[in-house]
């Protein structure tokens, strides 16, 4: 019998050696469980095939070669990535639906000697309890926003206070994006449900009675939308707030976006829609700097120009209490590790 979970700390401790997720390539892409394999029962193309002749042709023939079809790649998964299992293994099996698929997959585990077991709704379960978890009920942590402008190190300190044991939550790093023009990273943004499934699992693995350290971020980070239980409780939180001199920001900040300007054909094109919102006049002038390769003199151009008057507008729409204000003197591994001690010092005194 499919085993049942109603809430997203049940299934995410379950006890199965490994999570096998039996659906197309395209659909684990999308999102799943974490920590979960992908040994597809159907590939894209055959799932394809399979839903096209169930409706044009005839259900029993889907059914019939779709079976041929899992029947033959399960038994390439066996010779393959499930050759060395011994037999006390464990797996808990999934699909879309809990239905034919896994179904299909775990019977043969389960005919081979495996306890095999499956999860009854398959991910729509799993989804649904993500979307529970994140929508229909108030979140119960205590959020410490981590805030400054552009350049104080926010989410090296984030790394940092992790090391020391603290409770935080790097959306900018859930999300693979730093949240301005030039945020992009080398690895692609996940799809929106990817991203929710990352940060419901984040916050369940938090300690509700400890203080959670998230940095201050707008309602939108790249293409993805932060769900509205967490955006309430951030626009409410306190905030310590970090302060460095605009040449250490702008030193942080050009070290800190080498990928970004390892590129800079790339970064000239990021630079172009700014003359819509600034000048025409002003992108020139970044261009000339860039041409220079000046991106220390770039990175306080653009901070002075840009980015401390948007953060600045962005506070302004807030009531807030400040925990704190640390001005960073400098923005290397000692200052760095000097704020991260001063910071831990103010959301726990006692410690």
């Amino acid at each position: 019998m499919p085993l049942t979970f109603t809430t997203l700390n049940d299934i995410l401790a379950n006890a199965a050696d490994t999570i096998i997720d039996v659906r197309t390539p395209a659909e684990f892409a999308g999102d799943h469980i974490p920590g979960a394999i992908n040994l597809p029962a159907l590939s894209n193309d055959q799932r394809a095939e399979i839903g096209t002749m169930y409706v044009q042709d005839s259900p029993f023939k889907a059914r019939k070669r779709g079976a041929a079809m899992v029947a033959r790649n399960v038994a390439d998964h066996l010779d393959g990535p499930l050759r060395d299992k011994d037999g006390g293994w464990q797996p808990l099996v999934y699909c879309w639906r809990g239905g034919q698929r896994s179904g299909s997959f775990a019977s043969i585990l389960q005919q081979i000697g495996w306890r095999a077991e499956t999860i009854a709704g398959g991910y729509q379960t799993f989804r649904r309890l993500v979307h529970q978890y994140l929508y229909e009920t108030p979140l119960p942590h205590r959020i410490i926003l981590l805030d400054g402008n552009t350049g104080t190190g926010k989410t090296a300190l984030l790394a940092r206070l992790r090391l020391q044991g603290v409770q935080v939550i790097d959306l900018e790093g859930l999300a693979h994006h730093r949240g301005s023009m030039l945020g992009q990273m080398p690895t692609p943004q996940p799809s929106q449900k990817a991203f929710e499934t990352a940060l419901a699992c984040a916050l369940v693995r938090c300690d509700p009675d400890q203080p959670v350290i998230i940095e201050a971020e707008s309602s939108k980070i790249g293409r993805i939308n932060l769900p509205p239980s967490l955006w309430s409780v951030m626009c409410a939180a306190p905030r310590v707030m970090i302060s460095a001199s605009l040449d250490a920001r702008a030193a942080f900040l050009a070290n800190a976006y080498a990928d970004v300007t390892a590129d800079l054909d790339d970064l000239r094109q990021r630079l172009q829609p700014m003359r819509y919102i600034k000048s025409h006049a002003t992108v020139n002038a970044w261009e000339d700097l860039l041409d220079a390769n000046n991106l220390k003199a770039l990175a306080a151009s653009l901070m002075q120009t840009h980015y401390d008057s948007a953060y600045d507008k962005a506070r302004d729409g807030h009531v807030f209490d400040l925990v704190g204000h640390i001005h960073a003197e400098t923005l290397d591994d000692a200052g760095l590790a000097k704020v991260t001690n001063q910071i831990a010092a103010l959301i726990n005194p006692a410690g």
